[in-house]
């Protein structure tokens, strides 16, 4: 799928693009232009702190001016803090990521700036934005880093684009197990139990042995968990046998 251009404007210092990139590269995107970066370029700084994502920095787009950094964009989104009295529609990282695969999908060419550290973009860069983004931070302390900014908007791509699960379980070497391999686990804890004499008093007997059926078919079992199981119970059951 095509991506946005994430476009530095006026970055000021090198360690700041270099992990621009670093977090670009971290959620699939290669596309950056840089606009007028203060120390020049290339930057030996940017290069090492972006580790093993030097090669965007090595292809990204050099430009003099935003207007010429964004020229060949259908809409463009710009980071900020604030509207500076500008009449914009402002959405959060996660709603302007969305809308920018939805546009993408349309064929759509998007952008999005980041102002330099200092201070942020200002007017005459967010004048030629189509949508604000804004990022919900404490009010109280809003300054956000250029690659924490970066970071925030390629992870939210990511989330959009990406095949990203909300939630799984590592299998270490193992497997879930059957409902035949616990129901065989279950039996044999009711057979030892039941030579133990814990199902007592007779009246009552069924109803333990349903709960403790219950008590397996709750648990998310795995193979292993199964086999360490049954181990542990024919550990126990040759211990009691030895101290007789």
């Amino acid at each position: 799928m095509s991506q946005p251009v994430f476009v530095l404007v006026r970055p000021q210092m090198g360690e700041n693009i270099g992990a621009a990139a670093r977090a670009m590269w971290n959620f699939g995107l290669d596309r950056m232009r840089i606009v007028a970066p203060r120390d020049g370029w290339p930057n030996p700084r940017a290069v090492a702190m972006a580790s093993g994502a030097g090669r965007l920095l090595d292809q990204a787009g050099l430009f003099d001016d935003t207007a010429a950094a964004v020229g060949d964009r259908t809409h463009v989104f710009a980071t900020t803090a604030r509207a500076r009295g500008l009449t914009k529609p402002v959405v959060t990282p996660e709603r302007a990521m969305e809308m920018a695969a939805e546009m993408i999908a349309r064929g759509e060419k998007v952008a999005v700036l980041f102002g330099p550290e200092r201070a942020g973009l200002e007017n005459d860069d967010i004048a030629r934005a189509n949508t604000l983004i804004n990022v919900p931070v404490n009010p109280e302390f809003a300054s956000l880093n250029l690659g924490q900014c970066v970071l925030l908007c390629a992870y939210e791509w990511r989330r959009r684009t990406g095949d990203v699960m909300a939630e799984r379980v590592e299998m270490a070497g193992t497997d879930w197990a059957s409902a035949i391999e616990v129901e065989k686990l279950a039996e044999h804890y009711e057979d030892r139990l039941t030579e133990a004499g814990f199902f007592f008093p007779e009246h009552k007997v069924d109803s333990m042995k349903t709960n403790l059926r219950n008590l397996w078919s709750r648990m998310p079992l795995t193979q292993a968990d199964v086999q360490t199981l049954h181990g542990i119970l024919r550990q126990m059951v040759r211990w009691k046998s030895r101290g007789e």
